[in-house]
């Protein structure tokens, strides 16, 4: 509900919703309301924070918004801009809910066979140091110039999809991030080993598209905070970071940076927007894909001229865009931008950091002994799911992820899902 004044609808939709939960927004106390979960202020940071605890994931496709028609006339902008808040958050959360529902499987099918595939960690120690966070819009073009000439004194974070763009442009990557679970994301990656250095770091959630290179690489492994994978790596004793899923890498690279460091965070090519009909930095890990069907009926320029207008219809930058911006609004006073990434048009002027990194003082490589993590790693979750204790939430977890569109299943059909 938003604004409902002094809540009179409430007791009418008890009665008619009897197993719905309410939820009241209020532009400010003036009429808090009783006995329901509510939330006074319209701060954009703050209202979605709220929303995305009060809200399950699995209930996005059932949200409904209720409107008190007298508090638009009372309140004016200040309750269009709390109703704009719940909109975008239901879009975002809509989305999130569809990619679940859409990956939740492989996500699952993944993280059991990446786990295969850890054979040494990464360790780390909060540093000094600025961070580079790169994405590959293309705003990162022209900021290459700037990354090359800083990046002896700061630690590059870089999406996958950046890398190329990044070797092309005269800057290694010291930590490559992945997030993604499709197997396009693989594209990316096998770019990055053939322009990366020898033992590149990779941050990665193993719920991720991993290539069997990454063996070979040092892993800081992103845990998700998630029950089950929780569970699973604690048992494996192998270390990870904490850090919830935020739909799109980048989101993901600035809280791993501000974990990482506790300097300066720079940011480029991170423009969630398409540039006229450009639609990533160049070079980039799909162009091939362009290329090897141009012929004179279908030329490159015409074929990215199309899919950029996909990418722009899709509505899905859009989104992010607005969700970056309001979260800015909560994160430290240091994240600043060396482009002009719309997104970030409020940032601070460019600035170079200086001095020299020494990526030894505060990272190490660890090897571990991985004598059969899959299956241990499934043997714990099994055993995990008969405990009491974690039962239930376990099965709120997985069940949408392996059975989406089932309210509830059991031990066997999740256990045959996880084998799967």
């Amino acid at each position: 509900m938003i604004e409902p004044g002094q809540g009179f609808l409430v007791p009418a939709l008890r009665e008619k919703f009897k197993n719905s939960k309410i939820i009241a927004l209020h532009v400010n106390d003036d009429f808090p309301s009783a006995g329901v979960s509510q939330l006074c202020g319209t701060d954009p940071a703050n209202v979605q924070n709220f929303l995305e605890k009060e809200v399950p994931e699995t209930e996005a496709a059932n949200i409904k918004i209720i409107e008190w028609r007298p508090s638009l006339n009372f309140y004016g902008e200040a309750y269009l801009k709390l109703l704009s808040n719940v909109v975008e958050f239901i879009k975002r959360r809509d989305a999130a809910s569809r990619t679940v529902s859409a990956f939740g499987r492989r996500w699952v099918k993944n993280f059991f066979r990446n786990l295969g595939n850890v054979k040494e960690v990464l360790l780390y120690k909060t540093a000094d140091t600025p961070v580079i966070i790169t994405g590959s819009g293309p705003s990162l073009e022209e900021a290459l110039p700037v990354i090359r000439g800083a990046q002896d004194g700061a630690i590059i974070l870089a999406a996958s999809s950046s890398v190329t763009a990044l070797a092309n442009g005269g800057v290694t990557a010291d930590i490559v991030i992945t997030t993604d679970g499709g197997a396009w994301a693989l594209k990316h990656l096998y770019s990055c080993h053939r322009n990366s250095k020898a033992g590149t770091a990779i941050a990665a959630n193993l719920c991720a598209a991993l290539p069997s290179q990454c063996a070979a690489s040092p892993l800081l492994i992103i845990n998700d905070g998630s029950l089950w994978q929780s569970i699973t790596l604690h048992e494996l004793a192998i270390p990870s970071v904490i850090i919830p899923q935020m739909g799109t890498v980048t989101a993901s690279a600035v809280e791993l940076a501000m974990i990482l460091s506790g300097g300066n965070v720079y940011l480029a090519g991170l423009d969630l927007s398409v540039k006229d009909i450009r639609t990533h930095a160049r070079p980039y890990g799909f162009d091939h894909l362009i290329y090897e069907q141009a012929c004179r009926i279908k030329p490159s320029y015409s074929q990215t001229f199309v899919r950029s207008g996909l990418i722009q219809g899709g509505g899905g930058l859009n989104i992010y865009k607005a969700w970056f911006k309001n979260q800015l609004a909560s994160w430290p006073k240091r994240i600043f931008s060396v482009d002009s990434a719309e997104v970030f048009e409020y940032s601070l002027p460019p600035q170079t950091p200086a001095g020299k990194k020494n990526t030894g003082d505060y990272f190490k490589a660890v090897r571990v002994d991985n004598g059969g993590f899959r299956e241990k790693g499934r043997a714990a979750l099994l055993s995990a799911l008969k405990d009491s204790r974690y039962s239930e939430n376990l099965k709120a977890e997985l069940v949408p992820l392996l059975l989406p569109g089932k309210k509830d299943a059991t031990e066997r059909e999740l256990e045959e899902a996880i084998f799967e």
